[in-house]
């Protein structure tokens, strides 16, 4: 038995934007890659269920809940002019933000210990009250609002996109039980992502914030790894980890501007596994975000979960 599930459906594909960068093109590049792998069939595929409106609730305010499905009711339209929206986008990111959860309970059940979310429409810019960058609900953050209502104290979110993950640290900004964690190109969209951003209230000092000049390397992110964040993980001691693993700080991709190696990607794998598995019994679950060169996408994903089920 595999130790690694991955979530997917095909609603997902749904999710209509037409010639934007974010489309249905990602994932089927991902799963034509994983279907090449002896061990992609192998993999756990648990059933995927939408995020209930209650469940979306945690994060997201009931007014943009059911904004989004007026919306979709009527056709295909824009949140903003980075985020389109279509007929099946409601379904998609609600299934989305489902994978999460059904993964999360795939985990605590010990059937797993792992898993990926293999989903679209991604999420860490979704803020509370606005679908926004490409994203619509906010799937880590949920999955960590449900984590915590089945008695999970301490959840560990690391966001390796190369963008900043607004979404996600304004949902816990003020929670000392949520240490957020995020590499990112700055100064970049969404213009967030400071280094003095650490938190307020009693979360202050649980968001980690490491701003990356344009161009840098994969040595560059070994070193926050080895710097600043393994040692956040061993100081927080996490029951669960969460990473929004966006492959756009990959060199080859055209909204980025690092230089990141395909190879880097199984390395930050390794990194995080091997301290999951002294910490939290290996608990990880890893979330598609960005990512828009196809073939670079494709194969640092199946890097990425190649590490992730050995």
């Amino acid at each position: 038995m595999s130790n690694t599930a991955i979530a997917y459906r095909e609603e997902f594909l749904d999710h209509e934007t037409g010639q934007h960068p974010e489309n249905y093109k990602r994932l089927t590049s991902i799963l034509d890659k994983l279907h090449t792998k002896s061990y992609f069939k192998e993999l756990i595929q648990p059933e995927i269920r939408e995020a209930t409106e209650e469940e979306i609730a945690s994060i997201h305010t009931i007014s943009y809940i059911q904004d989004f499905q007026k919306r979709v009711k009527m056709g295909a339209g824009h949140f903003d002019p980075d985020t389109p929206y279509s007929s099946g986008s409601y379904k998609a990111a609600a299934l989305a933000s489902g994978s999460g959860i059904v993964l999360a309970d795939t985990i605590l059940s010990g059937a797993v210990n792992t898993g990926f979310a293999l989903v679209r429409p991604p999420g860490h810019h979704a803020e509370k009250y606005h679908a926004m960058g490409f994203c619509m609900f906010n799937n880590v953050a949920i999955t960590t609002k449900y984590l915590q209502s089945k008695g999970i104290k301490k959840v560990l979110i690391l966001d390796w996109d190369v963008h900043h993950g607004n979404g996600t640290e304004n949902s816990f900004y003020s929670d000392d039980s949520v240490y957020f964690i995020s590499t990112h190109q700055y100064p970049f969209y969404p213009g967030t992502g400071a280094e003095k951003d650490q938190g307020t209230g009693k979360g202050l000092g649980y968001n980690l914030n490491i701003p990356l000049r344009r161009g840098s390397s994969n040595q560059d992110y070994f070193n926050a790894f080895k710097e600043k964040i393994i040692p956040a993980i061993d100081k927080f001691q996490p029951e669960f980890i969460l990473i929004s693993a966006g492959f756009d700080a990959h060199r080859e991709d055209p909204l980025g501007g690092m230089d990141l190696s395909t190879d880097a990607y199984e390395q930050f794998t390794e990194i995080i596994c091997k301290k999951a598995k002294e910490i939290c019994q290996g608990r990880i679950i890893s979330f598609l975000e960005g990512g828009y060169e196809l073939e670079a996408l494709a194969e640092s994903v199946e890097a990425h979960l190649a590490v992730l089920k050995s």
